[in-house]
């Protein structure tokens, strides 16, 4: 038998919260390959039945979100019959809603999350992010959440869309050895102010890549000694604009992202904090 391990979404819709779901879990298990099927539309006994025959006898686990009762009974006597590895993605969370608000759940299946106001933020935020990429907009910083500052392929541009999702609106300024900054953001509330870093040796190694890929444009880009000056002049700016710095060797995106919202909200509550204070 193979090592590799499937992950089976079974779903009355898409199966898209159920992958979300599976794919957060196998991204804790790095040495383990996990390969991942989809059995969507699952209206009835029967095409739960097949979904999950072709699941039995293998290295498998079910996520499943279905909100008609009688399918997740169905599902736990077929699993238990089969000796299925299952996981209920959606049932609890409704039982949950159900005993706290003290009203029964409509149950119909494939209904989508209704838009709401998070839902548009999130939209604008995005937007914000993609128009105050790489140092544009530079002029309305003021109304950025978040501002990112670091030397190129530090992660910037992904990060600030990562937050963007999260439904902070991110800017970002790119940081070039020899060139001033924008003034702009020398005025910017400093709790919006957020470096970012890298080990000099693994940013050598990326551009080195970026550069092959722009077949050899550019030498210096990727040259060490270059980089390492470039990241002392961003790190002078750092201290002298007074911002946190994360170092983003080694980490994922939505780890970078996490950790930026963090440190920016803690420092808002401090300075709003600190004015109602000196008010008093």
């Amino acid at each position: 038998m193979s090592d590799r391990l499937e992950i089976h979404i079974v779903s009355d819709s898409t199966g898209d919260t159920a992958a979300r779901v599976g794919r957060a879990a196998q991204s804790q298990f790095v040495d383990t390959e996990v390969e991942m099927i989809r059995h969507a539309r699952v209206q009835t006994r029967e095409q739960l039945a097949r979904a999950l025959e072709s699941a039995t006898n293998r290295r498998a686990a079910v996520f499943y979100t279905l909100v008609d009762p009688s399918l997740r009974e169905a599902m736990v006597e077929i699993a238990h019959a089969g000796r299925l590895v299952v996981h209920d993605v959606l049932g609890p969370a409704l039982n949950a809603i159900t005993t706290a608000s003290g009203r029964e759940a409509s149950l119909v299946p494939g209904r989508s999350a209704p838009l709401d106001a998070q839902y548009f933020r999130r939209i604008a935020a995005i937007e914000f992010a993609v128009k105050h990429d790489d140092g544009r907009g530079a002029d309305d910083l003021h109304q950025a959440d978040i501002v990112l500052i670091g030397v190129s392929r530090t992660s910037k541009t992904p990060t600030s869309m990562h937050l963007g999702y999260l439904g902070y609106m991110a800017a970002n300024v790119p940081i070039v050895r020899g060139v001033d900054p924008p003034p702009v953001l020398f005025t910017v509330e400093p709790w919006k102010l957020v470096g970012l870093t890298i080990d000099a040796e693994q940013l050598a190694g990326i551009r080195r890549r970026r550069v092959r890929a722009l077949a050899g444009a550019g030498a210096r880009y990727a040259d060490l000694a270059e980089i390492y000056e470039e990241l002392e002049f961003t790190r002078a700016l750092h201290k002298r604009l007074g911002c946190p710095v994360i170092d983003v060797t080694g980490l994922a995106i939505e780890e970078t992202a996490a950790r930026v919202a963090e440190l920016v909200d803690d420092r808002r509550r401090a300075a709003l904090e600190g004015a109602r204070g000196s008010a008093v």
